[in-house]
């Protein structure tokens, strides 16, 4: 019903997810010619794992921000804050399809619930496992398969610009556009 409303033009319907990379990435699988080897130099420190996370709205934008470590509520509720703003700004109903993460449901955001909806932004949470009915999934994939495969980073910043290429060559070929938001935590305690 909601992919219904978006597509008449009711609704704004996005995808929300975090995914990580690792400076040390898996060896794609390719042919090579009889006697020769497929050889990836490793970096001599694997680093920190960079994650990101983001909301793609089909066809139209991916916008995503980056964190070393893991995505934590801090940024999450950056994001979200930033989703209720736009969705108040242009007076349409925004509705964010996401999975059940924990920071996704923890009591900080929790109390945010009803700010977001009075703005215009409503969660939709997908059943557990269900990670198939969230099309940022294919995302994720085809940017680590395909961007970043078989690469190897010196360090997390390398990384980082790596990751920021691949998502501007996925919305380019997605025919969409790509915004990165740099996080303010002192906005938020």
């Amino acid at each position: 019903m909601l992919e219904l409303a978006a597509a008449a033009g009711e609704i704004d319907l996005k995808y929300l997810d975090e995914s990580g990379f690792c400076a040390w990435s898996e060896p794609s699988y390719t042919y090579y010619q009889r006697g020769e080897q497929k050889r990836l130099e490793q970096s001599k420190r694997r680093g920190r794992r960079l994650s990101i996370i983001g909301f793609l709205q089909p066809i139209i934008s991916f916008i995503y921000g980056l964190v070393i470590g893991g995505v934590d509520r801090k940024s999450y509720i950056q994001m979200m804050e930033l989703e209720a703003l736009d969705a108040q700004k242009i007076g349409r109903i925004r509705v964010i399809v996401q999975d059940n993460g924990p920071i996704h449901r923890c009591k900080q955001v929790q109390q945010l619930w009803s700010k977001w909806e009075q703005m215009g932004l409503y969660i939709f949470f997908l059943p557990k496992y269900c990670s198939e009915m969230n099309p940022i999934e294919l995302e994720w994939q085809h940017l680590k398969k395909d961007e970043l495969a078989g690469k190897m980073f010196d360090d997390e910043l390398e990384l980082a610009y790596a990751v920021i290429d691949g998502v501007q060559a996925r919305g380019e070929k997605g025919n969409y556009s790509t915004q990165r938001v740099k996080f303010n935590f002192n906005s938020f305690g």
